[in-house]
């Protein structure tokens, strides 16, 4: 089967118009669909229809006039396929409000990345269990929200288990400035998107302190073979983590102030106390809760984490960033790989 006998989705439902949910909108457009936004605030919907941009989240991208902006959950949920761009701890509830309204069957493709700190659950677990019956995909990769919805050149993973469908949907959504790889690795692809935030932290803690380029570098390594690790130990493929829901999206995070988690942690290691950096921000940095909740899954399955377990040490236990670092610098040798 070619791409010309493919029949992509018409009608595309987004839920959650963050940055990264107006950009997913404005890129499902560029490929051709309707695409409606559905925005939980009144007066966000309010304000992005009067000025036709979200100065909320993401100023100063105009919004394309094709664009359907709603505050009603129905008129978003009776799209051909939906997607989910709420918060990783909101997803589950967000499912749960979507059940009893969504056609049975609609495809749910997830965008939040993180790991349910409640539950320790994966996104498409936490999906599962509330859509019943709705066959689930992640959107993954290394994507910031303001590139995507200005139309810059993007390349991302869906990952999902039925080919047919993965297909069809990389046809939904693929365009000449957003290009969708087809995987079947859908716990690869999660892992990837989720613990990258914590180590985006880390990396920013190093360039607030002044630690250096050598520094980060080591980090995003260490990084990947931690990712790498607790992929594996939940039966994903290690080809993933070489990939963009992997490496490419831990380098984007990891390298650049765009990213929310990286910008927090260079906060964090200027000595600004965290309450402090949160209060100021409209958008979340998953990082946070993920650290926890990456932390607990790592203890529960026996793989090895220390960034991430130091990471969620100076988030949530208080722990001091510098005894933190020189906890891990002294660290007892190893082999390279293990």
């Amino acid at each position: 089967m070619t791409a010309a006998d493919v029949q992509p989705f018409a009608r595309v439902g987004v839920i959650g118009a963050g940055a990264w949910g107006t950009a997913i909108a404005l890129a499902a457009l560029r490929a051709g669909r309707d695409a409606v936004l559905w925005a939980r605030e009144p007066d966000v919907v309010e304000a992005m229809r009067r000025r036709r941009e979200n100065t909320r989240y993401l100023p100063g991208i105009p919004l394309d006039p094709a664009l359907g902006l709603t505050g009603d959950l129905a008129e978003a949920a009776a799209a051909d396929v939906l997607m989910l761009v709420t918060p990783a701890q909101h997803l589950r509830a967000a499912c749960a409000r979507l059940a009893p309204i969504a056609a049975a069957g609609t495809p749910v493709v997830l965008c939040a990345k993180g790991v349910e700190l409640a539950t320790g659950c994966l996104m498409s677990e936490a999906a599962e269990a509330e859509l019943s019956g709705h066959p689930i995909a992640v959107l993954s990769g290394p994507t910031f929200a303001a590139e995507v919805a200005r139309g810059q050149p993007t390349a991302v993973t869906l990952a999902i288990g039925d080919p047919a469908l993965g297909t069809r949907l990389v046809e939904t959504l693929g365009s000449r400035s957003f290009r969708p790889y087809l995987s079947d690795d859908v716990t690869g692809a999660q892992i990837g998107g989720a613990v990258k935030n914590v180590l985006a932290i880390a990396c920013g803690i190093i360039e607030g302190k002044r630690l250096g380029d050598n520094a980060r570098a080591a980090l995003i390594t260490r990084g990947l073979a931690e990712i790498t690790r607790l992929a594996l130990a939940l039966g994903a493929r290690p080809e993933t983590l070489t990939g963009l829901s992997g490496l490419g999206d831990l380098t984007l995070t990891c390298t650049s102030h765009q990213s929310r988690n990286m910008s927090l942690g260079a906060a964090l290691g200027q000595g600004r106390p965290l309450a402090d950096i949160l209060g100021e921000r409209h958008s979340v940095a998953e990082g946070v809760h993920t650290a926890a909740a990456v932390g607990a899954l790592a203890a529960r399955k026996g793989v090895d984490m220390p960034i991430c377990q130091a990471v969620d040490a100076i988030l949530n236990r208080g722990a001091d960033i510098d005894a933190t670092i020189a906890a891990l610098m002294a660290r007892p040798f190893r082999i390279e790989g293990r």
